[in-house]
C-alpha cells in the first residue's frame, strides 16, 4: 500500500513542477517582451545606429609654388607644427640674383623713363624755337618781297629769304612730329603709372614672391602625416612633400541604410564612441549634412541594374557628423578610426537638405595674405631712390 501511494504522488509532483518551470518561463518571457516594448517606445524608436562610421578630416598637402633643391626639412611625421612655421627650405641663391636683377631693372625703368620725360620737355621747347624762327623768316621774306618791287634788293636775296622760309618751315613740322612721338610715349602718365615702370614692378614683385617662397610654411596647426620630402630632392610645383591632418577640424562620416534615414534631419543630436577608447569615452555631435548620392552612385563604375539577373542590395548613405570639442583634448581622435554613431530622430523640425547658400568659408588661412607688404616697400623704396619725389600713394 505504501509504495503505490508513493508512485501515485510522484508524477503528481513532477506535474506541479513543470507548471511552476511554464509559469516562471511564460512571466520572464511577458517580462522581456514588456522590457523590449518599453526600450523601443521610449529609446528605439527614437534611435538610430551604425558602426559603419569613420573619423574623416581635412588632409592638407605641403606643396611647392616654385622649382627648387630642398636645404631644409624642419618637421618629421607626427611632429605638431604651428600655422605659419616653416616646414621645408629650399635653396635661394638663383632667387635671390633674380631679386636683384629685378631691383636693378626697376631703377633702370624709372631712369629710362625720367629721360624719356626729359626729352618731351626739350621736344616742346625745340618746338616753339623752330616756330619762331619760321615766323621771322616768314616776316623777313615779306618785308623783301616788297624791296624787290622797289628795285631796293635784287631777286636771288629774295630767293635766299624763300629758302630760309622753307627751311625754317621742315624744321618745325619735324619738330612738331618729334614731339608728338615723344609725348605718345608719356602721354596721361606719370612716372609710376608708366607702363615699363609697372612692368618692372611686376616683375620685381614676383621675384620677390619667388624668393619667399623658398619658405615653405604651415597653413594651418596640425600634425604632420606621409613625409615625402627628403633633403637633395629636386622637387616641382605640385609635389607632395608631406600631409598636415588639423585634427581639431576632424568629422565623422557615418553610412546609413537607406531604410533608416527616412526621419533623419539635419540638426539632429548625434552620441558617437570610438573603438580606439571604448564605451566609456563618449562624443558629442550633430548631423550637419545627409547624403546626396549612395557610395555606388559616384564610384568609378557605377553599378548596371538594367540586366535581367539584377538583385536588390540595399544600399548606405553617407551622413556628415560635425563633433563638439568636449572630450577631443583629453581623447584626440585620428583619421580613420572606426565609431559607432547614434542619432535621436525624435525631433523631426529639421530639413533634409540644406536650404541656404554657404557664403562664407569653412575653411581658410592668413598665411599668404601680408606676403607683397614688404615687396611694396620696397619697390617705395627704388621710386625714392630713383624719382626723388613722393609717390603718389604717399601723398
Amino acid at each position: 500500500m505504501e509504495n503505490s501511494e508513493k508512485t501515485t504522488a510522484a508524477p503528481v509532483a513532477t506535474k506541479s513542477k513543470r507548471k511552476v518551470s511554464f509559469f516562471i518561463l511564460f512571466v520572464v518571457l511577458i517580462a522581456i517582451v514588456g522590457a523590449w516594448v518599453t526600450y523601443y517606445e521610449l529609446y528605439a524608436k527614437y534611435s538610430q545606429e551604425t558602426g559603419d562610421a569613420y573619423v574623416n578630416g581635412n588632409l592638407v598637402v605641403i606643396s611647392p609654388q616654385i622649382p627648387g633643391t630642398v636645404s631644409k626639412v624642419v618637421p618629421d611625421e607626427g611632429d605638431y607644427v604651428k600655422k605659419g612655421q616653416v616646414l621645408v627650405s629650399l635653396d635661394s641663391n638663383d632667387t635671390k640674383i633674380a631679386l636683384q636683377g629685378a631691383e636693378a631693372k626697376l631703377a633702370n625703368s624709372v631712369r629710362e623713363v625720367r629721360s624719356l620725360y626729359a626729352t618731351a620737355d626739350n621736344a616742346k621747347a625745340r618746338v616753339k624755337t623752330n616756330k619762331v624762327e619760321y615766323t621771322q623768316a616768314v616776316n623777313d621774306y615779306k618785308r623783301r618781297e616788297n624791296l624787290v618791287k622797289s628795285g631796293a634788293i635784287s631777286k636771288e636775296d629774295l630767293n635766299h629769304y624763300r629758302d630760309m622760309v622753307e627751311k625754317t618751315r621742315s624744321e618745325y613740322l619735324a619738330a612738331q612730329q618729334s614731339l608728338k612721338m615723344t609725348i605718345a610715349l608719356v602721354d596721361n602718365t606719370v612716372i609710376e603709372t608708366h607702363p615699363a615702370v609697372k612692368t618692372a614692378v611686376s616683375n620685381l614683385r614676383q621675384s620677390y614672391l619667388n624668393n619667399i617662397r623658398t619658405q615653405i610654411v604651415a597653413p594651418v596647426s596640425g600634425y604632420v602625416a606621409k613625409r615625402a620630402v627628403q633633403l637633395g630632392s629636386q622637387v616641382q610645383p605640385g609635389t607632395q612633400l608631406m600631409v598636415i591632418v588639423p585634427l581639431h577640424q576632424v568629422w565623422v562620416d557615418a553610412n546609413f541604410k537607406e531604410s533608416q534615414m527616412k526621419d533623419m534631419r539635419i540638426g539632429q543630436s548625434v552620441v558617437l564612441t570610438s573603438d580606439l577608447y571604448g564605451d566609456d569615452v563618449e562624443y558629442k555631435g550633430k548631423i550637419e549634412s545627409l547624403g546626396i548620392g549612395t557610395g555606388s552612385a559616384f564610384s568609378l563604375l557605377p553599378a548596371q541594374n538594367a540586366s535581367g539577373n539584377w538583385i536588390k542590395i540595399v544600399q548606405r548613405l553617407p551622413v556628415k557628423i560635425r563633433l563638439d570639442d568636449e572630450n577631443q583634448e583629453q581623447y584626440p581622435l585620428r583619421i580613420g578610426l572606426s565609431m559607432l554613431a547614434k542619432v535621436d530622430i525624435e525631433d523631426t523640425s529639421g530639413t533634409v537638405l540644406a536650404t541656404t547658400p554657404q557664403e562664407e568659408a569653412r575653411f581658410d588661412t592668413d598665411v599668404y595674405q601680408n606676403t607683397l607688404e614688404e615687396a611694396d616697400k620696397l619697390v617705395t623704396k627704388i621710386l625714392h631712390e630713383n624719382v626723388g619725389l613722393i609717390t603718389p600713394s604717399e601723398k
